[in-house]
């Protein structure tokens, strides 16, 4: 599968060769704090965060929305408009702020904006992946800070990714850092890792979980 085209990789973007024995795994124990997207903290989010867990790391999964799931997109625009980007990536901070720093922040379309937002600007963050989404590096900070290694995934042709410019902002973000990699798959959808959701994509969804605990055994 490609990563940053679809004809192969360039000297930054790599292929991820399969995760080591889970008791390596055990041994480079990450804790991880998770940020759900717009549909709220959905059962495929959990279970994103439980196969985390059976690698042997600690995940927190924070509730942004205070318990309220949306199956349409009409009410998941209207909720995040009334609370607001800044109040969600507030929220965001307040529930890491109990949190140890030495943490890897993986943040879902929506919840990008609390995970690049702490992986930029708190002191001692461990690493970032973002899915679905990225923001220029200017929205939180004048670059992106040394030694936090970050891994950004989506789908070439996801409209969102590539319409609103995400797409920009991870090449930039990726030619800019040292420890950086970018990750296109092949298709047009959007949340393609969530098995609760119809975007959901077995393999790509698989791939991509291979390349997130390789990149968390190293933390």
């Amino acid at each position: 599968m490609a990563a940053d085209s679809p004809g192969g990789r360039s000297p930054k973007v790599q292929e991820a060769g399969y995760p080591p024995p889970l008791s390596l795994w055990r041994m480079a124990m990450s804790e991880i704090v998770i940020f759900h997207r717009a549909q709220g903290l959905t059962p495929g989010i959990l279970a994103f965060a439980n196969e985390l867990r059976q690698a042997g790391h600690v995940v927190h999964t924070p509730d942004l929305f205070e318990g309220l799931t949306f199956d349409t997109l009409e009410e998941r625009v209207n909720h995040v408009q009334r609370t607001g980007f800044e109040e969600i990536v507030k929220r965001g901070i307040r529930a890491a702020g109990t949190l140890p720093a030495e943490l890897v922040y993986p943040g879902f379309s929506m919840g990008v904006l609390p995970a690049q937002c702490l992986a930029q600007t708190r002191r001692g963050a461990r690493g970032a992946l973002l899915f679905h989404a990225c923001l220029p590096v200017a929205e939180f900070a004048p670059e992106w800070p040394k030694g936090v290694p970050v891994q950004i995934h989506a789908m070439k042709d996801d409209p969102f990714f590539v319409a609103d410019g995400d797409i920009d902002a991870a090449r930039a973000l990726v030619s800019g850092t040292e420890d950086a990699e970018l990750f296109l798959y092949p298709g047009d959808r959007h949340l393609f890792a969530d098995p609760s959701l119809p975007d959901f994509d077995a393999a790509e969804a698989a791939e991509l979980m291979r390349r997130v605990l390789d990149f968390l055994a190293t933390k």
